[in-house]
């Protein structure tokens, strides 16, 4: 890699930070902008340079990542007043973040009036993989630009190769996602369930850890953030209600009935509306422990 090259960051929160923290460690220059001052002095700290908007960055940089909460931010940094598709530098964008296939398509074809091309490559692997440069990184855009940024993206993860249009690997992300979430929630249940009929918790997962009801819930979440108790997974009840609720959107436009996902979704917004949508995604086993109090 070019040890020299300056790259562009918007979004330098819990993933942000950590994935631009790597690209810092392979010898780039990186611009950082968030909203968050907090946020902007942790990479400050960490050898980043600061600037004062979006604006400024897609001023800048050429190649400009980006780690958003949401579609509308999204779209807004992209295409608003101010936003990357105005930039005099910019020529490439790489999104990171979880927005859906439409939002991206429609950012990707309004970008690329404006002479920039849109990698789509969200990541997988929480903040833990963040910080350990481990991601799943899932790409989708045009060949000559995805291969540019390519030694980037190395800098923190394993990238899947999923198609030549922005909007493909948003969908397989989602899809991703939501199968990660039921696999917890469904987890969650058994695990209560064992708990109140008698089981100790230790024995009872690594049983279903060495059988055929295993997933990445139990072998991951479990075993680190709910059987010591820490419920620090690091990804809140929230994104996990945003981008259920995206995916099953996404696969109903497709004309696949979603009877399980929707059930998932449901659950999912329940504890989020009762117990608060900031929590700890795996303190859905408080959740449920708190509901099944009243069984007999």
């Amino acid at each position: 890699m070019d040890s020299k090259k300056t790259v562009g960051f918007i979004g330098v929160g819990v993933m942000g930070n950590p994935i631009a923290s790597h690209l810092l460690a392979n010898g780039c220059e990186v611009l950082v902008y968030d909203r968050s001052d907090a946020a902007v002095a942790a990479m400050t700290q960490a050898g980043a340079k600061a600037l004062p908007s979006v604006a400024a960055v897609a001023d800048a940089a050429a190649i400009v990542f980006t780690s958003l909460p949401s579609p509308a931010v999204f779209s807004d940094v992209l295409l608003g007043q101010g936003g990357l598709a105005g930039g005099k530098a910019v020529k490439i964008v790489v999104d990171l973040s979880t927005v859906g296939s439409r939002a991206t398509r429609h950012a990707g074809s309004v970008l690329l009036e404006h002479g920039i091309d849109l990698v789509d490559a969200p990541v997988s692997g929480g903040a833990a993989g963040a910080k350990a440069g481990t991601l799943a990184v899932m790409v989708a855009g045009r060949e000559a630009a995805v291969a540019e940024v390519q030694p980037l993206l190395e800098c923190f993860g394993k990238l899947f190769h999923v198609g030549p249009q922005a909007g493909q690997a948003q969908l397989l992300k989602l899809l991703n996602n939501m199968l990660s979430s039921t696999a917890f929630a469904i987890t969650a249940e058994a695990f209560v369930a064992g708990v109140r009929g008698g089981l100790d918790p230790q024995v009872m997962m690594s049983a279903i850890n060495a059988g055929s009801g295993r997933s990445g819930a139990s072998q991951d979440k479990f075993m680190k953030q709910v059987l010591p108790r820490s419920f620090d997974f690091g990804f809140p009840v929230g994104s996990v209600c945003k981008d259920i609720g995206l995916a099953i959107e996404e696969c109903e436009a497709l004309g696949v009935p979603m009877w399980i996902g929707n059930t998932v979704r449901q659950l999912w917004n329940f504890a989020g509306r009762q117990d608060g949508m900031q929590r700890d995604m795996t303190e859905l086993v408080r959740s449920i422990e708190d509901w099944s109090q009243g069984a007999r």
